[in-house]
């Protein structure tokens, strides 16, 4: 039985200070600009989630990253706490939360930001392309995640770009772990090795990538202890809301 006090979002309180030249619990750090669809989300100058760049003008990312105070999102950035050349910092001018999401819920866990300017791609930032395969992922595919979260549950967040692999796992099981939390239409969980880590807190909006194809973004966790991998990992799945994210960017 699930300790339902422990879900939490993946996402970080603005509270949340300094970081620590490691991310994503283990793992490694990514090559500089070997994902330039990533973007940093920001309130105040700090991290709080992440999300990735799907056209010049919108970044994708989880619907409880929103917050009332001023977005920004980094593009281009390996390590968030200097301020790089590649780096494009671009104040966000209107957010999409999925209409059908619920602040205190965990279903429709998707978000569209509308980036104030157009984003300049160039070698460091470049788009991610939404899923094509409508097919649904089989257990036990190998995936990517990446991320600036903390790099465990009571470490600091990394100021580096980081980068680690899960694995999905069996959609009943999930159900079966998570019980009402867990929708297979709209989600997809992972496991993953405590030794090797994965997502933790400040992942949050991030990227499942399997095959070469953006297929979930970082949603929720266990709170109590985020390496813990009794409780996979969750993540809203893109292909689900393939028409809402294009009549979005349609208007």
């Amino acid at each position: 039985m699930i300790h339902a006090f422990c879900i939490l979002f993946v996402f970080l309180q603005l509270s949340l200070t300094g970081a620590s030249e490691s991310g994503i619990v283990g793992g490694n750090v990514a090559k500089p600009h070997s994902r330039p669809y990533m973007a940093s989300l920001q309130f105040q100058g700090k991290h709080s989630c992440g999300g990735v760049l799907i056209r010049e003008d919108f970044v994708l990312t989880a619907a409880h990253c929103d917050n009332e105070q001023t977005m920004t999102a980094v593009l281009g950035a390996q390590n968030i706490k200097k301020k790089e050349e590649s780096q494009q910092r671009i104040e966000v001018a209107k957010r999409h939360p999925h209409p059908k999401f619920k602040k205190d819920g965990h279903q429709y866990d998707i978000m569209l930001l509308e980036l104030k300017n157009n984003a300049t791609l160039n070698t460091d930032v470049k788009i991610i392309g939404l899923p094509k395969s409508d097919k649904n992922l089989h257990a036990r595919v190998k995936c990517e995640v990446a991320g600036w979260g903390r790099t465990g549950q009571k470490q600091p967040i990394s100021d580096v770009l980081r980068e680690n692999t899960e694995f999905i796992q069996f959609s009943p099981e999930c159900k079966y772990i998570w019980q009402e939390y867990f929708n297979s239409s709209q989600m997809i969980c992972t496991k993953f090795d405590k030794k090797k880590g994965g997502v933790c807190l400040g992942d949050s909006g991030g990227p499942l990538i399997c095959k070469g194809e953006l297929r979930g973004l970082t949603a929720f966790i266990d709170k109590c202890d985020c390496n813990d991998p009794k409780y996979p990992h969750v993540f809203t799945q893109v292909k689900s809301f393939l028409p809402w994210i294009k009549e979005v960017m349609k208007k």
